[in-house]
């Protein structure tokens, strides 16, 4: 008996995980805008800026974030692509191309969990409402399910989660707002519509703490609070058009934003390669001379050509008509993110030197206490965090 009791407490108790992603929370919101909420997580846990995967958009960072793979890896390579084998484009508008399990390559962090047993629920994040690997989250909800959720009432559905019966509660709860994004890109992120935006979600994080803080067991949940991408100002007058260097017939195909993928004609790729070559304020890559620290390229997904703005440019043959844009690199301050975590296995009042999105992956699995997936993260990376 006495070997048992110490095999026990040799046991780390295993806690109850919150994360949420606030879409296009730029690191520096905080110092921008009013955020006494995120600045309280800050006093009383960790505070970090964190590093999005290329390319710093929606669809492959939160399908990054929850795989622990980078988007050339997971297949989710840029909000659309070109399918060259089906000769149809992916698009996460597109419900047909969206749902469709067969782009979502890698294993979610809550797949990896209830294979061990250990449920998850999950609010709207990319990816929990797909038969990936022909699995769900134990307890999810449909994006295109009617009504659709506002803030309050998602975390209202967090909380009913969190006060099941101990066997049938989810151990690990992922919960997405699609704000400030919106008006980051509506109205630009130094803007006072995204200021106050801001700091709506900054009071919904603190309106989230209290009610996880009122639990019986409040005090055994972490709460982590982070983002996919940041933001940067663009403009109609920062465009190069593709038209003013590109033959339509040079192409096969030509996909994606920011960047953009060229499928050529093979006897045209390096004239395309040329001409691109000779427009300022664009990257232009043949697809196996991408620079090693992106980590794009390998991917059938990705064109044989691959153009790269400059922040704040577009490459384009329509200018967006909108004020923030984001997909540029990852080492660009203006992409990275926020990150707070406070709870029982965190540290307080502790700055991280930061750490990349892949991380993440190995961190949620550490805290549940289960064997993770081989992925592109790296524990030892984030792991100066935890108490």
């Amino acid at each position: 008996a006495l070997l048992l009791l110490s095999l026990n407490a040799a046991t780390p108790e295993t806690h109850y995980t919150v994360i949420v992603s606030l879409d296009g929370f730029r690191w520096d919101y905080p110092d921008m805008y009013k955020t006494p909420n995120l600045d309280r997580m800050a006093a009383d846990g960790v505070k970090a800026v964190m590093l999005p995967s290329y390319p710093a958009s929606t669809f492959p960072n939160h399908y990054t974030l929850a795989t622990g793979l980078v988007p050339d890896h997971h297949g989710i390579i840029n909000n659309t692509f070109w399918d060259v084998k089906n000769r149809r484009q992916y698009s996460m508008g597109d419900s047909a191309t969206r749902n469709n399990p067969e782009y979502y390559l890698g294993e979610p962090i809550w797949i990896t969990a209830q294979k061990q047993g250990v449920k998850t629920g999950n609010m709207y994040w990319v990816g929990s409402d797909i038969a990936i690997k022909k699995s769900h989250p134990t307890y999810y909800r449909p994006w295109n399910a009617k009504p659709f959720l506002t803030f309050e009432q998602r975390i209202d559905t967090v909380l009913t989660w969190l006060q099941k019966p101990e066997p049938e509660r989810p151990r690990l709860i992922m919960l997405y707002f699609e704000e400030p994004d919106g008006s980051g890109h509506h109205n630009g992120p130094c803007s006072l519509p995204t200021g106050a935006v801001v700091q709506h979600m900054d009071s919904l994080v603190g309106v989230l703490r209290k009610k996880i803080e009122a639990l019986p067991f409040g005090k055994d949940i972490n709460l982590i609070v982070t983002s996919d991408h940041g933001m940067t100002d663009i403009s109609p007058e920062r465009v190069v058009n593709i038209n003013d260097y590109v033959k339509p017939e040079w192409c096969e195909v030509i996909d994606g934003r920011t960047p953009t993928s060229i499928f050529s004609k093979p006897e045209y790729r390096d004239s395309i390669c040329n001409a691109l070559k000779k427009a300022a304020h664009i990257r232009v890559w043949k697809k196996e001379e991408i620079p090693a620290e992106l980590h794009y390229g390998s991917s059938d997904r990705i064109g044989d050509i691959v153009v790269a703005p400059e922040l704040g440019w577009q490459f384009t043959d329509v200018a967006r008509d909108t004020k923030g844009a984001h997909g540029y690199f990852p080492q660009s301050p203006d992409m990275q993110v926020m990150f707070r975590a406070i709870g029982p296995d965190f540290k307080r009042g502790y700055i991280s030197g930061g750490f990349v999105n892949v991380d993440i992956y190995p961190l949620l699995s550490h805290l549940l206490q289960i064997v993770p997936e081989k992925t592109d993260g790296q524990f030892e990376r984030i792991k100066e965090i935890l108490r």
